[in-house]
């Protein structure tokens, strides 16, 4: 089965990373919702994709939202640019035990004590070097290759591809045995990956 993984909640229908994108990811039968966190200049934790200007939910009230109804991966954006408010840690207490935290950034990643993680690769990351840490992989859809995704499994990783928005796509990735794909357009995911 591969998951259905809606970045930044229905981001094709509503805005990205807002509550109401959530609920619609959620009511589409997504398996995870991917999130973009940073903190607020007064350190609070919040949902956006860019440096926050206001008016983004915080990562609390999207907890809140998902919890016991679908899985949550949040990507740490730019973890050391808020050094001083402990992003990592903080993100890590309030996300739930069935969480993935997600990052560009291996030392975020080895940070993290009671979760999952999920390190990108490909773009200054190898696969064998996430193996160290993490407990899947992230490839960049341009950029991934059969074997890439094959070294994966073989390292016991779980490997997953961003950010796909095509269903012939979609159905290829999933004959190539992919575990979970992100998309904006977590409707149009789960009908190709039904249709095989």
């Amino acid at each position: 089965m591969t998951w259905v993984i809606a970045h930044r909640g229905a981001s094709a229908e509503l805005p990205e990373n807002t509550l109401p994108a959530f609920e619609r990811a959620i009511e589409l039968g997504a398996d995870f919702v991917e999130l973009d966190v940073h903190a607020a200049a007064d350190g609070s934790l919040v949902v956006c994709h860019d440096p926050p200007r206001g008016g983004e939910p915080r990562l609390v009230e999207v907890v809140e939202l998902c919890a016991g109804r679908v899985g949550i991966m949040c990507e740490l954006k730019s973890p050391w640019r808020y050094r001083r408010h402990d992003v990592v840690a903080r993100t890590e207490r309030l996300l739930p035990r069935d969480a993935v935290v997600i990052s560009f950034e291996p030392r975020a990643l080895q940070q993290v004590q009671r979760l999952r993680t999920l390190q990108h690769v490909g773009l200054g990351v190898s696969i064998r070097r996430a193996a160290r840490y993490a407990w899947a992989v992230g490839f960049w859809d341009p950029r991934v290759r059969p074997r890439g995704i094959e070294v994966a499994h073989s390292l016991g990783l779980r490997a997953t591809v961003y950010t796909v928005n095509d269903a012939a796509r979609m159905r290829e990735l999933a004959a190539l045995g992919v575990d979970g794909i992100f998309s904006d357009r977590p409707e149009l995911l789960r009908s190709a990956l039904a249709r095989g």
